[in-house]
């Protein structure tokens, strides 16, 4: 438990030290925002910081800090140092820089931003990458959902035909028409459901394991009979396996993404740090909360405490035929058990919130910001209707033909779920070397997202070569190339860091 709560004490103390710390390296100034000066009453408005602050929160969290976090628990605490020191030197540095960068530059998305700092051709690399991730955690996000609520009432069907229709009006009205009314209160649902829990580790002190003790323990505390889980370590080792299935909570490419569309929205470049730095730690303390619930869940039987008696009956007859707690209660399945045991009636309404509003809530503001990097790229003005249209239709054709794949591929969702790990860690390394080139084009102490720029880049070129999702080569062989990348990206950033200087 000392642990926890020593990791929750650094994440705040740290948005006000290095959080300055950056800050002062970027230094906001009194400059007309672009929320101002190209003011549209569509994407470009000026809103109150605190609920530009709440639609920030939770459009990059969503239902990410909650399922990465429990997923990622199946490491042990070292996920608590991945969460910590991922969230305050990268993950909040990353969606500060971006969201910042973006209001220097008119509102740019992210593609148009790495084209000013990387040139053309990744610029359009950005294009295409951005839009298809953004597609995926639409279509993602319009399945999940729908799966759960179709269980409860109506069909699936049903719900993907609503949930769609949503997102279209959603993607097409004015920002401060349905997303800048009911984000704050589902913000606030998803805060108050992290409070809650947070006061139940408290009250009930559970037995948890700790960094300096328990280390290289994975899930070693549970009965082996319930677990199974050298079957998943061995296909996706810690490392980098760990650093990609937590993401947001620590970094995700989806946050730089999102970050652009709260730049136009905000009145003054002093509310960077707060919204953008802030509320990247606000996510982090969440995943923390949930990493812990989970160790809990899973190591020292903390399911047989919130299960029903016929849930834990039934699981422990799988069981018996090899069924793993891992594999019996995925991540929505925690998220219900827990929040249903420990709040009750209440928590049972805030756990739905959980996994059903919060992905939703991600999936629409995913489609706006493809709307919105298409058009940029397209040069056209989002005022009309019409205009929104000639951008929006095709996008969402797009997104249907995927759905449709998705839905007749009994393993479609894996699939799309498991490369949109890689592909949102990977736009997070896009967006950190972005943020190093004007770092050092500004002369300014570029170190502060170059170290995570180079340990993601090896991250995920890794992961690609170990993961069972991808390449599946052993350790060995994919350390090897992992060490090879990080040589040759040293090598290749050096040389045009000299050639830099000269100039």
């Amino acid at each position: 438990m000392i642990s926890f709560i020593v990791s929750i004490v650094v994440l705040v103390c740290a948005y006000f030290v290095y959080g300055r710390i950056v800050e002062k390296v970027f230094s906001p100034d009194n400059r007309m925002t672009p929320a101002i000066a190209l003011s549209d009453g569509v994407d470009y408005i000026a809103m109150p910081g605190w609920k530009v602050f709440m639609i920030q929160f939770l459009n990059i969290a969503g239902t990410g800090p909650i399922f990465g976090a429990i997923m990622g628990a199946w490491y042990g605490p070292a996920a608590y140092l991945w969460i910590v020191l991922g969230c305050v030197f990268a993950g909040a540095v990353h969606d500060y820089f971006v969201g910042m960068l973006s209001m220097r530059n008119s509102g740019s998305g992210l593609p148009e931003l790495v084209g000013l700092y990387l040139g053309q051709n990744a610029r359009r690399l950005m294009l295409v990458f951005s839009v298809i991730l953004l597609a995926m955690v639409g279509v993602v996000f319009v399945y999940s959902p729908a799966l759960i609520l179709g269980g409860m009432w109506g069909t699936k069907m049903m719900w993907v035909l609503i949930i769609f229709g949503y997102y279209v009006i959603a993607t097409m009205l004015p920002i401060d028409k349905i997303i800048g009314k009911i984000y704050p209160l589902f913000a606030f649902s998803l805060l108050f459901m992290a409070a809650a829990l947070f006061v139940g580790l408290i009250i009930k002190h559970p037995t948890l394991p700790e960094i300096w003790s328990n280390m290289s323990d994975i899930n070693a505390n549970s009965p082996q009979s319930l677990l199974g889980t050298e079957t998943f370590i061995d296909k996706n080792p810690l490392f980098p396996c760990l650093f990609i299935t937590i993401a947001c909570g620590a970094i995700s490419g989806f946050h730089a993404t999102q970050s652009p569309l709260m730049a136009r929205c905000l009145s003054s470049e002093k509310y960077g740090r707060p919204i953008f730095y802030g509320a990247m730690i606000t996510e982090g303390i969440v995943a923390l909360i949930w990493a812990t619930v989970s160790m809990y869940f899973f190591y020292y039987g903390g399911w047989r405490e919130v299960v029903s008696p016929e849930t834990a009956e039934n699981f422990l007859a799988q069981a018996d035929g090899g069924k793993s707690l891992i594999q019996y209660f995925d991540a929505p399945s925690v998220v219900k058990e827990v929040c249903s045991g420990w709040l009750g009636i209440f928590g049972g309404i805030l756990a739905i919130l959980g996994v059903v509003a919060a992905p939703i809530t991600s999936g629409d503001t995913a489609f706006r910001s493809a709307r919105l990097i298409i058009a940029d790229a397209l040069g056209l003005a989002q005022r009309t209707i019409s205009k929104r249209l000639v951008v929006s239709i095709p996008l969402f054709l797009a997104a249907i033909m995927l759905l449709v794949w998705q839905a007749e591929n009994p393993n479609g969702f894996n699939i799309i779920w498991q490369w949109f790990g890689w592909s949102n860690q990977t736009l997070a390394t896009f967006a950190l070397w972005t943020i190093t080139v004007y770092l050092v084009q500004r002369k300014k102490p570029f170190i502060i997202t170059f170290v995570p720029a180079l340990f993601m880049t090896v991250v995920c070129s890794t992961f690609l070569l170990v993961s069972g999702q991808a390449f599946g080569l052993s350790t060995q062989i994919g350390y090897t190339g992992g060490a090879v990348i990080l040589v040759l990206t040293l090598v290749w950033f050096f040389s045009w860091y000299r050639r830099q200087m000269k100039k």
